[in-house]
């Protein structure tokens, strides 16, 4: 895995081994931040389930101001600081360890874009999306990763479903706030 552009581009990150980790593939990277292109630069990004933090460090390196990585495994967390350093993001990142839900309620950020790619087939992203919302400045962009197949709500505390991209067996469900 590396990061494809930017100010770190073509450093390897390290990722995490098993079969729990499914990290987000190069093809379907590339298309989301060509979906976020012109949205980046001097935004805050949020990279929850982040995992070896590569979709946040990709954010960094193409331009965003700050990144928050949040993770509840203790072996991510190793990574995703390891990975950071590597690309020298350290004065740009804030990683947290814990729940997403717990990071959410906690949180006092208003962030620009969001990116959830949490455990399938759990029900997460309904779960999360409202305080996901609650965590969003108004032009704020929510990004969400799952199976093709999977199902997921439509509008959320006023962010409505935007656009779905599919790619192969994987969908991003691209939600913003609705028009008032």
């Amino acid at each position: 895995m590396r990061v494809i552009t930017g100010t770190a581009k073509g450093k390897r990150l390290r990722t995490l081994e098993g079969n729990d980790v499914r990290p987000t593939t190069d093809r379907v990277k590339e298309a989301i931040f060509s979906i976020l292109q012109f949205r980046l630069e001097g935004r805050t990004f949020l990279d929850l389930f982040a995992g070896s933090g590569q979709m946040g460090i990709e954010a960094l390196s193409r331009g965003a101001e700050k990144a928050y990585f949040v993770d509840s495994s203790k072996k991510a967390l190793a990574v995703i600081n390891e990975n950071i350093k590597t690309c020298g993001f350290e004065n740009k990142a804030k990683v947290a360890g814990g729940t997403a839900q717990g990071f959410l309620k906690m949180n006092r950020e208003k962030f620009d874009i969001a990116f959830l790619d949490p455990p399938y087939r759990q029900g997460l992203i309904e779960e999360l999306l409202p305080l996901v919302c609650e965590n969003m400045k108004e032009t704020g962009i929510i990004l969400c990763e799952h199976p093709l197949d999977e199902k997921i709500v439509e509008k959320c505390c006023g962010f409505s479903l935007d656009r779905e991209y599919r790619y192969g067996k994987i969908k991003i469900s691209s939600f913003c706030q609705s028009e008032i």
